[in-house]
């Protein structure tokens, strides 16, 4: 297999209000569901640059689709990584995280490999992290 990874799916509860969410509290661009049309086909999907794909899957709709049992528990089996260029970038996007509603977890501070950052839930308790990591620069 080739290392690549093209779309990173996210089990939602509420579609409309992960949208919200995603779309209007974080400013990720989107034409907003797609796919009503089909039984279990809704959907949101977000370009996040680097040709990664973000969507957004009724938590029902994707455990049928792959044929297991939908689950209540996504509070930290996995963190998502954001990778900004600069501290003050973990602030900001961890602010306006806050006030879309997101669930700081962890405030932003100095880490011990060197960096800097913070952990916030979702609504729906998808875990993320928002780092400045002094080896890499991030291109917008």
């Amino acid at each position: 297999m080739k290392p690549r990874i093209k779309v990173l799916t996210l089990a939602v509860n509420d579609l409309e209000r992960s949208l919200a969410f995603y779309r209007d509290g974080l400013g990720l661009p989107t034409k907003g569901i797609i796919g009503q049309e089909y039984e279990d086909g809704a959907v949101v999907f977000f370009n996040m640059g680097d040709e990664l794909i973000l969507a957004l899957f009724p938590a029902t709709s994707l455990s049928k689709d792959a044929g297991i049992a939908a689950t209540e528990t996504r509070l930290g089996a996995l963190s998502i990584g954001h990778v900004v260029n600069s501290k003050e970038e973990v602030d900001a996007v961890m602010t306006q995280a806050a006030g879309a509603g997101a669930v700081i977890t962890e405030p932003a501070r100095d880490r011990f490999w060197g960096g800097y950052s913070g952990y916030f839930h979702d609504p729906d308790g998808h875990l993320w992290e928002i780092a400045w990591n002094p080896e890499w620069v991030v291109e917008d």
